[in-house]
This record gives structure tokens, sequence and C-alpha cells, in this order.
């Protein structure tokens, strides 16, 4: 899989705002099963989890506790190597793929405004590398890795 990038995730990258002005003090949304066909739909599967700085709570329109990505460079952006992105299952399953939203409300339904970047998960590779894909109610999991890096060509 690779990443699905939402219309507002796209306006925003083409616009003055970017990718990380987009996404910035947002949450990573865990599902089970597989992508949409497109991030602007609605999310497929069972939410498993809600990603944030250390695993605490998070409300969307209040930067406390959303994730931060690194400055940018080499042509992507990154998780901070120093920042612990943590959820704690909410329901059982297997993680299939996530969903990073921005910081703004955001009820799942069909949208070509919200910024939305859908992605992979494993575990040693894909595009968020997660410690286990293997969710239990009340686990701690945490998000080793992320990157989106923009093709040269």
């Amino acid at each position: 899989m690779t990443f699905k990038l939402s219309t507002g995730v796209r306006n925003a990258q083409a616009g003055t705002l970017g990718l990380a002005g987009a996404l910035n003090a947002g949450c990573i949304l865990v599902y089970s099963g597989p992508q949409p066909i497109t991030a602007d739909a609605a999310p497929t599967g069972v939410l498993l989890g809600r990603a944030t700085l250390n695993g605490d709570p998070w409300v969307a329109g209040s930067p406390t506790n959303g994730l931060v990505l690194d400055a940018p460079a080499n042509g992507g952006v990154l998780k901070p190597a120093s920042a612990i992105w943590k959820f704690i299952g909410l329901a059982a399953g297997t993680i299939g793929w996530f969903r990073f939203v921005g910081n703004a409300a955001d009820d799942g339904s069909l949208s070509t405004l919200l910024p939305r970047l859908d992605g992979a998960a494993a575990v040693g590779s894909g595009e968020g590398k997660f410690s286990t894909l293997t969710v239990t109610v009340g686990q701690p999991i945490t998000i080793d890795s992320f990157s989106y890096m923009i093709p040269a060509q």
C-alpha cells in the first residue's frame, strides 16, 4: 500500500499551509481491515485506537497532546525521534491501516475539505512502523517511526 492523500491535504500541500501545517497538532486513528479507496472516504474497519503524544487525551481544536512533525528535510517530514506517539487499545483486532488527521473536528464522513493522510501499518516497514499489529483493549502501542517523503519526480 502507499499513502493516500485527501483532497484537503493535497490542497494544503499545494498552497501555503503545507502538509505539516495541515496535520500538526492532529492525531493518528488506527483501524483494522483494508484502507478505503481514498482518504476523502469514510474509514473502513474498526477503530482500534487514537495515537497522540504520549498516549494522552486529545481533543480536536486544541493543540494539547497533538502530534507534531519535524521540520521538513530532504523532501519530506518525519516523526521527531524523541517524541512518543502512542495509543491505548480501544478494541481488540489487527491493525490494517492508519489515518493521520489534522486538528479539526472530523466525524469520519466523506469529505474533500478535511486534511487526512492514510497509510499502511506494519512492524519494521510500511509508512507507519508500529511496535505490534495485534491490539487488545487497554494495551499501549507505540508508533516507532513515521515518514512521508515527496517524490522528486
